[in-house]
């Protein structure tokens, strides 16, 4: 059989999988923020080893003008959007079929933790053995880092996913209101930094609240997505320009502000510039969606999202060092990101980063997706904290 009729055949499995009502926009979103990330993640990062040790810096650092990169990639707003819109339909009907809220708790974090697991066990081990073999702590120490710092959002986004309950009827000018006071006091005051720490949780519940309301369907007619998308725009722009927050909608190391670590004002507005462009794309989304093969394309990446978010970064570790054995360092791999040619060859590793993640997918896909039972496989497309079937696959 030909490779392109397999695919074709495919893509109409999966389209007759799904239920008509599912929106299939809504998995498009949560599949864009997940890639967003990873895009972002490989763009911003360089790994650069120098004398025998490692350590990572940015080309954010070194080359200004690439901060418009942080704001295409930096997509976490979508991704709790989305999620705040997912959790509370699905409480809303775990609470009308009588599931007790521990149940639908456990169903939503599961998957969410599961293949978490993986990725620690893999990473405890590796550290151990460079370590033994005499690599410096200063370069595990890095790698390690550079492995397990982005998974500190699903740590807030479970603490929000368990308080679906109580806050799916918060209204998102409450937490902004927090998040404009922390600013303030830290900023305009000369507030404690450590009070800056109350927007993580508050930041991402903007978003999250939104979502919400989007799920009791609050969020009609194109006008909603204009103001946010509008508004958000501007005042972010006002608060970069005349406020002083970084241009940057990522942490850059030495900075004196990151918008990111924790929020601030600037992020959280920027995001909401960004829910309001989600929110305008769902048409569009929805029309090329209908077609089998787009919609294979979104539901193959939903299926294996927390593994691809946990697996990027050691895929383009993987890649790193394997360069070395080339015997010197490599543009765009090993040497520090000051120049434009630098990204240029950056642009070029990416798809040697894909690769490697795919085969981080093939050995790892398994502790997200669960085991095959013997009646057949089911086609689940990741919720953003937990397993959402479609029906089985013949």
């Amino acid at each position: 059989m030909r490779p392109t009729t397999s695919l074709r055949r495919l893509a109409a499995r999966i389209d007759a999988a799904t239920p008509p009502e599912r929106d299939r926009a809504v998995d498009a979103l949560r599949a864009f923020a997940i890639l967003g990330v990873v895009l972002g993640h490989w763009l911003v990062t360089a790994v650069v080893v120098d004398s025998g040790s490692v350590h990572v810096v940015s080309p954010l650092q070194h080359l200004p003008a690439f901060t418009p990169v942080s704001w295409v990639f930096q997509t976490l707003a979508v991704f709790f959007l989305v999620g705040g819109q997912v959790a509370t339909k699905s409480y809303v009907s775990a609470k009308a079929r009588g599931t007790s809220y521990p149940a639908w708790l456990r169903a939503r974090l599961t998957r969410l933790f599961r293949p978490v697991l993986a990725v620690l066990a893999v990473w405890t081990v590796t550290a151990s053995a460079l370590l033994l073999a005499g690599v410096d702590f200063g370069t595990v120490e890095a790698l390690v880092k550079l492995v397990l710092s982005p998974m500190w959002f699903l740590l807030v986004f479970a603490a929000l996913t368990a308080a679906t309950p109580l806050v799916r009827r918060l209204h998102p000018l409450w937490p902004l209101a927090v998040v404009l006071h922390v600013d303030l006091i830290r900023f305009a005051f000369g507030g404690p930094s450590w009070l800056g720490w109350l927007n993580l949780p508050a930041g991402w519940l903007v978003p999250y609240c939104l979502g919400a309301v989007w799920a009791r369907e609050g969020l009609r007619g194109r006008m909603t997505g204009w103001v946010l998308l509008v508004g958000g725009v501007a005042a972010t722009a006002l608060l970069i320009t005349q406020a002083g927050y970084p241009a940057s909608m990522v942490g850059v190391p030495g900075g004196r502000i990151s918008n990111l670590n924790p929020p601030t004002l600037a992020a959280v507005t920027f995001g909401l510039a960004q829910c309001g462009l989600a929110l305008l794309l769902l048409g569009p989304l929805r029309r090329v969606l209908a077609r089998p093969a787009a919609w294979a394309a979104v539901a193959l990446v939903n299926l294996s999202a927390m593994t691809i978010f946990l697996w990027h970064q050691t895929s383009m570790i993987v890649v790193t060092a394997l360069g070395l054995l080339a015997g010197h360092p490599l543009l765009g791999l090993h040497t520090t990101p000051d120049t434009v040619s630098w990204i240029l060859a950056r642009l070029a590793w990416l798809p040697v980063f894909a690769t490697a993640l795919t085969l981080c997918w093939l050995a790892f896909r398994h502790h997200e997706q669960g085991r095959r039972r013997s009646h057949g496989p089911t086609l689940h497309v990741a919720s953003s904290a937990g397993a959402e079937r479609l029906q089985p696959v013949r």
